[in-house]
């Protein structure tokens, strides 16, 4: 392990060195790429220290024991050195997690889907208010959102919409959200007080990139479409719309938000790269998968994972088995323990995987 963490930090050193060098600042890319491979080994380095630290405490114990004498001292430096022992555990296991294979999408920006599933109106409230809970925990975490379609109904709820988040570590933050999602609670309109049970669904995908997906043009079909709301928002007397079939894979993308053909479309073809890579990444994921399904998942959307019980103010992840109280904060993008639940188990996994 130490000669593990000294190859770590010997990196770290060098990578420190060369972004001092005049040559690599000037050269932007260089300078991110490297930045980059520095940050990452933040946390393992620190951890370094301190496992230096647990080793050197066990070994000046081991030496006090050889020459002390007096039995209730000896007691003493044997309870010191245990519990030097188990904090050199928990800090390899830290280590361990730091040190596991990176997901390759880790530093993707991503493309959030929802929609409105069983439940009518109410599912599609629902829908609205979870992409709000998802966008104040994108604005709390420094993350930036964009709303590229939206479709509302006439009672303030949302029917679909597909949004953009960009920041460092939004993928990571956020990838264990695809599935259903479930909500018990009884709507405004229940005059018995009837609790009624709705569902939407959510699919978080890693946005392409050029070089993930090359798009022939000849399997494209795009139409063109004059766009709509519930509300007559955003209503364009011009067939702005924007519909693209991608003939092989069937797949097929709608963008009406802005104003201009070419707006849309560029938006729908970002959003049809990103389902292209979603695509790829689930065949390669079943064609590699183990025997043993992974406990948290990599967001099938026909998967229940979530209930929100607001008479019991609580939400249950199935995946983990973990319930979280407080609805109302995590409504108002309070996720931060569910997605270092989430975060932890996948690591736990990894780990157990690791050992087998």
């Amino acid at each position: 392990m130490i000669e593990k963490l000294e190859r770590l930090e010997e990196k770290f050193k060098s990578l420190t060195e060369q972004l001092c060098d005049p040559a690599v600042i000037a050269d932007m890319d260089k300078y991110k790429q490297l930045s980059k491979e520095r940050s990452d080994l933040d946390a393992v380095v620190a951890l370094g220290v301190q496992y230096r630290d647990a080793v050197k405490n066990i070994e000046d114990a081991d030496a006090m024991l050889e020459m002390e004498e007096d039995s209730s001292m000896r007691e003493f430096l044997k309870e010191e050195r245990h519990q030097h022992k188990e904090e050199l555990k928990v800090i390899e296991k830290k280590i361990l997690m730091e040190l596991l294979p990176k997901d390759p999408y880790a530093d993707r920006d991503i493309m959030v889907e929802i929609r409105q599933g069983a439940g009518g109106g109410e599912a599609a409230i629902f829908a609205g208010q979870l992409m709000r809970a998802y966008m104040k925990f994108a604005e709390r975490k420094g993350f930036k959102t964009e709303i590229l379609d939206i479709h509302e109904t006439e009672l303030n709820g949302i029917k679909e919409v597909i949004f953009s988040i960009k920041g460092r570590g939004v993928y990571p933050a956020l990838k264990f959200e695809s599935g259903v999602h479930r909500v018990q609670r009884v709507p405004d309109t229940e005059a018995s007080g009837r609790v009624h049970t709705s569902t939407i669904t959510v699919a978080v995908l890693p946005e392409a990139e050029d070089v993930d997906i090359e798009i022939n043009q000849a399997d494209l079909r795009i139409d063109t479409y004059r766009s709509s709301s519930a509300g007559g928002q955003h209503v364009n007397k011009t067939d702005s719309a924007i519909r693209i079939t991608h003939i092989p894979s069937g797949v097929v993308v709608a963008c009406q938000d802005e104003r201009s053909q070419r707006q849309n479309r560029e938006k729908a073809m970002r959003i049809l790269r990103s389902r292209l890579l979603e695509q790829a990444i689930r065949k390669q994921e079943a064609e590699i998968a183990s025997s043993r399904k992974s406990q948290v998942g990599s967001g099938d959307r026909s998967e229940k994972i979530r209930t929100y019980n607001f008479p019991q103010s609580r939400v249950t992840d199935h995946r983990i088995s973990a319930n979280f109280h407080n609805i109302e904060a995590i409504m108002e993008g309070g996720l931060d323990d569910i997605v270092e639940a989430l975060q932890n188990a996948e690591k736990e996994e990894m780990l157990q995987a690791a050992g087998e």
